[in-house]
């Protein structure tokens, strides 16, 4: 039998009218996201619960170390840079270290941006266009204490690059990357998260749009025990344009989290939210946010944001909680769409009538199912990276 829970939302238009589904499933919050509690300083929030609206699907245990303050120590960060890419590493200090893109919204990012003794910065110089890529290798270690890092992009005035940020090895890492994309700048940054069983990794991504620019942001999230990365875009300037990609796979007792917030807060503006999911195995666990606010000022405003996640054997959950806020009616339009399902059975009906053996056939939905989101990443290196991660979750689950 086939599970859909599906919250599918009709785009809102100009007299900014729009639906909401089922309670929990597309309701915006009792409190505006613009007003959520945020600051450099870590002994400004309250401690946590868990029954906070930013905590109450993460395992909190788990990330003590990451949320207490305690991450002091270190990971290596190597950086190889493209033709007109700069490498700037620096010394900083905590709370005091003036902010490029946003401010830290909960004790993870407040815990990443005191503890992190260095800030690595990579410079994608002005009107500099490459097609060759920037690589940030983070190398954690098993058994090391819990460590911080600072990773500062900027994309000056009409450049062109891509950045890719991997993750791997072992360990506990509280991050931030800053990411600056100045007026005109097209740039593409890629996160993957895969680390070694074990690790346990917050991440905040927080993101900074001048006029008419461009950033296409990807996560990947694949290895560790709990991974958390969270996405904050913020436009300054009409004219930007945020695209927003991701694909996650959840092996049993993992947990794989992406909460994201587009802030809508200039004129005409757009961005698109897409994340795809698979879990498989006993305690699987996925949690997926997407906040967009619209301000009043924010005129002109197009965006939308989906969530698909496919679940591939009993045991495993997938959380999936759209909300969008609306301060105007004169907008483009605005809309969320948001389905969790087990297997198709008449697609597998479908292809078992063709003569395609089952197991076959149910590898096929799988690569169905990610194939146009990988697509979309248009960094072939990276898509031929996770057509080989897919297929040896799929060996892994004896699809």
């Amino acid at each position: 039998m086939t599970t859909d829970l599906t919250t599918d939302h009709t785009r809102a238009t100009a007299d900014g009218a729009h639906t909401h589904g089922a309670p929990g499933v597309g309701v915006v919050p009792e409190a505006s996201r613009a007003s959520r509690f945020a600051s450099f300083d870590l002994a400004e929030f309250p401690a946590v619960t868990g029954a906070e609206e930013e905590w109450r699907f993460s395992p909190v245990d788990r990330l003590q170390h990451l949320i207490s303050g305690a991450a002091t120590g270190a990971v290596s960060v190597d950086v190889t840079p493209a033709q007109g890419v700069t490498v700037t590493v620096t010394d900083r200090d905590g709370a005091s270290t003036p902010g490029v893109a946003g401010v830290p919204n909960d004790q993870l990012a407040a815990t990443a941006w005191i503890a992190a003794a260095q800030r690595t910065q990579v410079t994608v110089g002005a009107e500099v266009e490459t097609d060759a890529e920037t690589t940030v290798v983070v190398r954690g270690e098993a058994g090391a204490p819990a460590a911080s890092a600072h990773l500062l992009l900027t994309a000056e005035h009409h450049s062109k690059a891509l950045v890719v940020i991997d993750h791997v090895g072992g360990g506990e890492l509280a991050q931030t990357v800053e990411i600056d994309v100045h007026d005109g700048a097209h740039l593409t940054v890629v996160s993957i998260q895969d680390w070694d069983r074990g690790a346990v990794h917050g991440s905040s991504h927080r993101a900074r749009l001048g006029r008419d620019a461009t950033l296409k942001h990807i996560v990947v999230s694949l290895g560790g025990d709990v991974v958390r990365v969270t996405v904050d875009g913020e436009f300054t300037q009409p004219g930007s344009s945020l695209e927003s990609l991701g694909l996650y796979y959840a092996d049993a007792g993992q947990h794989l989290e992406h909460r994201l917030f587009v802030d809508h807060a200039v004129p005409r503006c757009t961005s698109r939210v897409t994340y795809k999911g698979a879990l498989q195995g006993e305690s699987a666990r996925s949690v997926w946010i997407g906040d967009v606010l619209i301000r009043k000022a924010a005129e002109g405003t197009d965006t939308y944001e989906l969530n698909r996640n496919l679940v591939l054997t009993p045991g495993a959950r997938a959380d999936s909680v759209p909300n969008l806020e609306i301060e105007t009616g004169e907008i483009e339009g605005a809309g969320h769409a948001s389905a969790t399902g087990r297997f198709d059975d008449e697609q597998l009906f479908y292809l078992k009538a063709r003569g395609i053996p089952e197991d076959v056939a149910r590898r096929l939905v799988v690569r169905g199912f990610f194939a146009e989101l990988i697509q979309q990443i248009g960094v072939p290196a990276v898509e031929d990276r996770l057509q080989t991660a897919i297929e040896a979750e799929l060996e892994l689950t004896g699809l």
